[in-house]
């Protein structure tokens, strides 16, 4: 069992991203070279979202697949740029919201598990 040597009063540095996908195979794809990567620890795979959205001026309905990847914050930049070149979508949805507080266990495998930015 891995135990993390990160003191639980350490700053955490660990996101999660949130990218949706316009099919499961992409989202495989995109969250399967994004681990190997290392530009993140842990990709989940959500399939069966309906989005709407406003597109060039028009409503939009889509049916698409949600990828929640688990990453250090200082790789999010490197994480976007990736996800903009692999993707299909001339805009693909890429954002990070902080994680606050957690088992710090787990936050330090995040941590071991992405490459140094």
């Amino acid at each position: 069992m891995w135990v993390s040597s990160a003191r639980v009063d350490a700053p955490v540095s660990a996101c999660v991203c949130y990218v949706t996908a316009g099919s499961p195979e992409e989202a495989r794809s995109l969250g399967r070279t994004l681990v190997a990567e290392r530009l993140a620890a842990c990709a989940n795979i959500l399939d069966g979202m309906t989005s709407l959205y406003w597109w060039q001026g028009k409503l939009e309905q889509a049916e698409e697949t949600v990828v929640i990847l688990k990453t250090r914050n200082e790789l999010v930049p490197a994480l976007t740029e990736r996800v903009k070149q692999l993707h299909s979508y001339e805009c693909p949805c890429v954002v990070a919201l902080p994680i606050s507080d957690g088992n710090s266990d787990y936050l330090g495998w995040i941590e071991s598990e992405t490459r140094s930015p």
